[in-house]
């Protein structure tokens, strides 16, 4: 749980920019936009835990 006021790391559910840190997702997949646009699969290979699957 996060303190008042605090951002913190969201390891389970949604994240939320005002209460969780987060990178954008484009700098570090710029092409990641174009694979699903064209209905393309992809996999994220990232140690447990580090939010591969939560949505901005």
């Amino acid at each position: 749980m996060c303190p008042r006021r605090a951002r913190c790391f969201n390891t389970t559910g949604p994240c939320s920019p005002q209460h969780h840190y987060m990178l954008p997702p484009a700098q570090r997949l710029p092409e990641a936009r174009e694979l699903i646009e064209m209905d393309r699969y992809f996999v994220l290979h990232a140690p447990r835990q580090t939010g591969k699957t939560t949505p901005p």
